[in-house]
């Protein structure tokens, strides 16, 4: 219905609870069927990786998404605590650097939640481009998911509060 109704990308959460059961085939199904229905439209899969609690798990999880056909891999929805974190971007990120080295596939990269400051953006883009290189650093490939950082750079480049988003 989104991509009906206009949308070029599309956020699925991989089945944290197939995840953690051991159920990869199913965890590979339902993206890869997400994928099949996105077509050419971007598909974001996020892992919530404060769920899955060790690096070991994260990598897991991001190579099974990037195989079964995500176009990015994102940290978290926001929602649940902890969200994003540096670890697991670098986990993440590492993950997508062997994946392309073994493919030649560009993921894109998209930490989202608890992302409150000028400082984790620029941890966040220090992790891209220590592990992935200058590739990465565009729009196409790294995004952030924080709408409040987005007003704190603005109302500092501004000088005053601002709240557009």
């Amino acid at each position: 219905m989104a991509l009906k109704d206009g949308a070029t990308e599309i956020d699925m959460v991989q089945s944290v609870g197939a995840f953690l059961s051991g159920d990869y085939e199913t965890v590979c199904d339902e993206i890869q069927q997400m994928k099949e229905t996105c077509g050419e439209h971007k598909l974001k899969v996020i892992l919530e990786t404060g769920c899955l609690k060790t690096a070991a798990n994260i990598k897991t999880a991001s190579i099974l998404a990037m195989y079964a056909g995500a176009d990015y891999i994102k940290t978290s929805t926001g929602k649940l605590e902890p969200a994003a974190t540096p670890e697991a971007a670098y986990v993440m990120c590492q993950a997508i650097k062997e994946y392309y080295d073994e493919t030649g596939i560009q993921i894109g990269f998209k930490p989202a939640g608890g992302l409150n400051s000028v400082m984790d953006a620029l941890i966040y883009y220090t992790i891209v481009k220590e592990v992935l290189g200058e590739k990465w650093l565009t729009n196409q490939w790294f995004r952030m998911g924080t709408s409040r950082l987005a007003n704190m750079l603005l109302s500092e480049v501004t000088g005053k509060e601002v709240k557009f988003f």
